[in-house]
């Protein structure tokens, strides 16, 4: 089995992006032939500053392999160095009906939130669908937010085809159940575009102010609260300790006597201790970062072998060969 899934190095990346992506991810290197990659091609959608894409393209990689991916086990690569996916893009632009990509709720919802509607946000999904098809990637692991883009890469697929002959499998989405939605500090999923972050690596002392800055109703510590599992914090802290903790932390909101500072004391804990491996990995790779791009350089190599094959049998079914 074939597992592909991608990153936008479009900013920092938090515990969203950890939970939501990079977690099942990494426990599904032992599972399968997997192949992750950093989208920087869709990242240039919504990011405009060259340096900044090359940082947080150099972060990704770092706080990828810092999180627990073994390059010995999956490929990592930047998506830029496998210009066959944009190859593919195209090709699959040609057969893609207008109105598939109008059905499209992210690009609506990307506009609603400011975005500049240009073409490339609009074809999103096309690009989506290249990147997971010159891989003849059988599972791709999304939050159900994507689920629709997978859907569309599955049309893409069978409608070429029909076109053209039997060239490209097609994929599965495989959804990883309890971590679609990570809560930001707000309450709304977690985003950048939200500002509700909370980083994966951010530093002790504005971590624990940010976590502290949840807003909560205004119950006492004294009353009971019977709705704990909706808290912000508890679902946070859901995440970030063992079920049978988590358990005793929605009991004691529930019997009352339990403040939500104490609350958000816990979950600040909680999460610096969970990300201490992490970090003390990720401080040395800061030291070795030629290690990090060997590990792209032969991710690349990897992963342009399997794209070259897959776009010459595109190229001769279409009639470019």
């Amino acid at each position: 089995m074939r597992i592909l899934s991608g990153i936008q190095p479009s900013g920092v990346l938090h515990v969203g992006n950890y939970f939501g992506m990079m977690k099942p991810s990494i426990e599904l290197q032992d599972q399968g032939d997997a192949f992750y990659f950093i989208a920087d091609y869709h990242s240039m959608t919504s990011l405009y500053d060259a340096n900044l894409r090359r940082e947080y393209t150099r972060q990704v990689a770092i706080d990828f392999l810092a999180c627990g991916l073994n390059p010995e086990k999956a490929v990592l690569f930047k998506q830029s160095d496998v210009p066959e996916h944009v190859e593919l893009s195209w090709i699959l632009s040609t057969i893609c009906p207008m109105g598939l990509l109008e059905r499209c709720h992210s690009y609506k919802d990307k506009i609603a939130k400011g975005l500049s509607a240009n073409h490339g946000l609009f074809a999103y999904p096309v690009l989506m669908a290249a990147d997971i098809l010159i891989y003849d990637a059988d599972s791709v692991p999304v939050g159900r937010d994507q689920k629709q883009h997978v859907e569309v890469t599955r049309d893409l697929a069978i409608k070429f085809n029909q076109t053209y002959g039997e060239i490209f499998s097609v994929p599965e989405p495989a959804f990883h159940e309890g971590a679609e939605v990570i809560p930001g500090i707000d309450g709304q999923k977690m985003s950048k575009s939200y500002n509700n972050t909370v980083e994966i690596f951010g530093e002790e002392k504005p971590t624990r102010k940010r976590l502290m800055s949840i807003v909560m109703d205004s119950r006492t510590p004294d009353e009971p609260k019977s709705d704990a599992e909706e808290n912000i914090a508890i679902q946070l802290i859901k995440h970030l300790t063992t079920p049978e903790n988590y358990v005793e932390e929605v009991e004691k909101l529930k019997a009352g006597g339990y403040g939500y500072g104490d609350l958000k004391k816990r979950l600040f804990e909680l999460y610096w201790d969970y990300f201490r491996p992490a970090r003390e990995r990720r401080a040395d790779l800061m030291q070795n970062q030629d290690y990090v791009d060997q590990v792209l350089a032969n991710g690349a190599e990897k992963a342009r072998e399997i794209a070259r094959t897959v776009n010459q049998r595109v190229r001769k079914g279409c009639g470019l060969e």
